[in-house]
């Protein structure tokens, strides 16, 4: 079994790569298979998100697996009114919901009860299947480029 134990910024050659979904990116310590079948294990610093397309590898650099943000049931809402947008986030944020922000679109895990509520903002919400890719606190960082780190308190690691 492949061990991966440390993040890399880049590598010459990526030797495979795992999809997995935004719970499973969380975890520090996790059994996986590869997407070409192979088994590995993820031995990683505690903490971080890992973001689709980081590049993680095992103690002497000779396996590099590229991760993907697996798709998965998800709410999107896309709004060009920055402050309809805007109170749409303080709303989900106010519950302490994991959250992907980007210009003119809000992304969370998929929720009938929390769609309801932005539709009764205004707002329009799609439930679609798409990778997850969450802000997280301000006071925590990630060695990937995006910067946005994740902490799901309560969660196994």
């Amino acid at each position: 079994m492949i061990v991966l134990t440390q993040r890399l910024s880049a590598a010459a050659r990526v030797t495979g790569s795992v999809t997995l979904s935004v719970d499973s990116r969380i975890k520090s310590r996790l059994r996986v298979t590869l997407d070409d079948g192979r088994e590995a294990g993820l031995m990683l610093e505690r903490g971080h998100l890992l973001r689709g397309g980081e590049l993680l590898a095992d103690a002497d650099g000779r396996q590099v697996i590229r991760v993907l943000a697996a798709p998965e049931a998800v709410s999107t809402v896309r709004c060009a009114d920055p402050h309809l947008l805007a109170r749409a986030a303080y709303h989900l944020g106010n519950r302490h919901v994991p959250l992907q922000i980007e210009p003119g679109l809000l992304r969370y895990q998929h929720d009938h009860v929390l769609d309801d509520m932005l539709r009764g903002l205004g707002l329009s919400v799609a439930a679609e299947q798409a990778p997850f890719e969450p802000e997280a606190g301000a006071y925590q960082s990630t060695a990937h480029n995006h910067d946005h780190p994740f902490v799901r308190l309560n969660a196994p690691a």
